[in-house]
């Protein structure tokens, strides 16, 4: 059932929006990836192509694994699903490989993490773990010659089981009690040892083994593809043989994500949006709070900045009183909202425009922009730029059914106003003959805000950004790029006290 739509000045109108297309090698376009880098390539075909330099870091086993699943990448991967094209490998879908006999490797002692695995303080073990992999990757920069483009962080399940927030070690004779009380945390006193002080070090960093390792290496601007053990090779680990059949199914897909992972992360863009709006950029604003206490204001403000080539780019603001406990809602300040605006207006001009600053900005956000926020917005675009707010939100409100074998397929729009609509950006695909998502799709609402703009080309906007996600190789996400990863770039910029970054392509985050 719908809810009734009075609040609106116009009767509901529904259309349909083609499926956006990509851009592949040689100019051709498709809308589905796998068929477009199957059938003519990646776009940068001719920028990125021959063999890649890459290096894997782990323990020996953990490091033997990934080089044996590279290997195999190499080679065809047959489908689990009939609508979807198989793996050809990575040659042949990429025109990149990998000389196997040259892959640079770092050993991290299995000794030294099993050790740190055994630590019961969840500060203490994440932190620990994630310097033998970041020391040794710092290092090996500094010190060695021979360049690496990408790293494979090959890791073991259980760094990643007890690697997380909230994860608990199960009670053991074996485990290390090491660690600081609350106060001894927050106090200002000096402890009696040296060893002591050197613990408080852990508690700046967020329990978290992938966001704390991607935060730690940021000011190297060394790019990583972090890889569990039981992802590349659940068959040496798994003995049930019903459970390896089950994880068998997705190989196919497994393989196109990590190797269009791979060809993002080594320079290349392996797509670019076909239907180009130019002198366009996107931005995606990012917020964190930094302390779990619910009246606590203090959060930390970035943007993700896309184009229409896909290229991103992840700049962080400043810190300050951006978060309203009675809203649950983040706002920065007029002067840092001017700052981040003109941070991406420079950003463009030099790296991603040409010399020129874009002729519109679209700032996509989850809530409403406030009067102060958007006139520094405003104030920073003056004479340059033309700013268009956007709010993008889930929206449980209503479903939409048809008497149809399938649900209400992706890019149906419902516009309920001159700058309100909602739009399906999961639902039946016929190119997949089936539908994204297990349920019934809900919309995702999308609002301008402040500005003016056309809906209908915001929503084709909206729908074609959800297409950029390079972390994968599927069909589309139900969110745009530029608020898909808003969450966890947000941890990532947060998850130490004291990190330090420039301007980074996005590829640093993923």
């Amino acid at each position: 059932m719908m809810k009734s739509f009075e609040i609106y000045k116009q009767q509901p109108e529904l259309s349909f929006l083609r499926e956006p297309t990509l851009s592949f090698g040689h100019g051709q376009t498709t809308a589905d990836p796998r068929d477009g880098l199957m059938l003519y390539g990646p776009f940068d075909s001719r920028k990125i192509k021959g063999q890649v330099n890459i290096g894997v870091i782990g323990s020996s086993t953990q490091r033997r694994y990934m080089i044996e699943y590279l290997q195999k990448l190499h080679e065809p991967v047959l489908p689990s699903e009939t609508a979807r094209p198989f793996f050809p490998g990575l040659e042949t879908a990429f025109g990149i490989h990998i000389n196997l006999e040259n892959i640079v490797e770092i050993e991290v002692s299995e000794n030294e993490v099993n050790k740190f695995l055994s630590y019961e303080d969840g500060n203490q073990r994440v932190h620990n773990l994630t310097n033998l992999f970041a020391d040794a990757l710092a290092r090996y920069v500094r010190e060695e010659e021979r360049p690496v483009t990408l790293w494979f962080v090959v890791i073991q399940d259980d760094i990643y089981k007890f690697g997380r927030p909230k994860s608990r070690l199960p009670k053991s004779d074996g485990n290390i009690k090491l660690g600081l009380k609350k106060k001894q945390v927050q106090g200002n006193q000096s402890l009696l040892f040296p060893e002591m002080e050197e613990l408080r070090d852990a508690y700046d960093f967020e329990i978290n083994f992938h966001n704390q390792l991607k935060a730690k290496l940021l000011s190297e601007k060394i790019v990583t593809q972090i890889i569990r053990e039981g992802t590349i090779a659940y068959r040496q680990l798994e003995v049930d043989e019903k459970k390896i059949k089950q994880l068998a199914v997705f190989d196919s897909a497994k393989a196109w994500n990590i190797s269009t992972t791979m060809y993002y992360k080594v320079g290349g863009l392996p797509w670019r949006l076909g239907d180009i709006r130019e002198d366009v950029c996107y931005l995606g604003l990012v917020y964190k709070k930094l302390n779990d206490d619910p009246n606590n204001r203090s959060a930390c403000c970035a943007a993700q900045m896309f184009i229409d080539s896909g290229d991103g780019m992840v700049f962080r603001g400043n810190i300050g009183n951006f978060f309203n406990p009675k809203t649950k809602e983040f706002h920065v300040s007029e002067k840092d909202a001017i700052d981040l605006i003109t941070q991406s207006l420079e950003v463009f001009k030099e790296k991603l425009g040409k010399g020129k600053y874009p002729k519109e900005i679209f700032v996509h956000a989850k809530t409403y922009f406030d009067d102060k926020e958007w006139k520094g917005f405003a104030d920073a675009v003056e004479g340059k730029s033309k700013i268009i707010g956007v709010r993008i939100q889930s929206s449980g409100a209503f479903k939409l059914y048809r008497q149809f074998s399938f649900c209400v397929p992706r890019g149906m729009m419902m516009t309920v106003g001159t700058h309100k609509a909602f739009l399906w950006t999961k639902g039946f695909v016929p190119r997949l003959q089936t539908q994204i998502g297990l349920e019934v799709p809900n919309p995702i609402s999308v609002e301008i805000t402040r500005g003016n703009a056309d809906i209908k080309q915001v929503c084709k906007d909206v729908l074609a950004l959800t297409k950029l996600n390079y972390n994968a190789c599927i069909f589309a996400d139900g969110q745009p790029v530029t608020l898909r990863f808003a969450d966890s770039i947000g941890e990532v910029l947060t998850a130490g006290k004291n990190i330090t970054t420039g301007i980074l392509p996005f590829k640093h985050y993923l």
